[in-house]
């Protein structure tokens, strides 16, 4: 395993639409052993491959004592609407207030090529949104209703 750069703001990479895996080799079980090992690293509950400057569907994502691994990740359902407070690991320090669906269900596949159905509420609902919507180009400024100021961001940090 070996920790991988992350890409921030303006990297090109962040803006494009990534390709769908369609093999499974021994690079992309070393790819997620990386990108699980980058995430812990920078203290992240997701990240997803374009961060490490790979444009490949593919995200990991903390979800308490573990981590889900998923390829080809899509959003099959979603429903309510949350606003909370984001940040993101290629904006260090910038924070915004997001909409999301607060329930939602998404299907993929493991590392192992087998599909996969993931249904979330809350936290990782919003987490599973942020990191499927760096697959597509979009980035957390984009969806942002409203960026935090500094003063709100050291008030969160107190």
């Amino acid at each position: 395993m070996a920790l991988r750069y992350i890409r921030k703001k303006m990297d090109p990479v962040l803006r494009k639409k990534t390709a769908p895996v369609s093999r499974f080799t021994p690079q992309l079980l070393d790819l997620l052993d990386d990108m699980i090992e980058t995430m812990f690293e920078a203290e992240g509950i997701g990240l997803a491959a374009p961060q490490v400057g790979i444009s490949k569907s593919i995200i990991v994502v903390r979800n308490e004592d573990k981590v889900l691994e998923i390829i080809n990740p899509e959003i099959i359902n979603g429903e309510g609407e949350e606003l909370d407070i984001e940040g993101c690991l290629s904006f260090p320090g910038v924070y915004a207030e997001v909409p999301r669906f607060n329930r939602l269900g998404v299907k993929g596949m493991n590392r192992a090529g087998k599909s996969i159905t993931i249904n979330a509420q809350g936290l990782m609902s919003r987490v599973l949104q942020h990191e499927i919507d760096h697959l597509h180009g979009i980035v957390l400024i984009d969806k942002a209703l409203r960026l935090l100021t500094q003063e709100e961001i050291n008030k969160m940090n107190e």
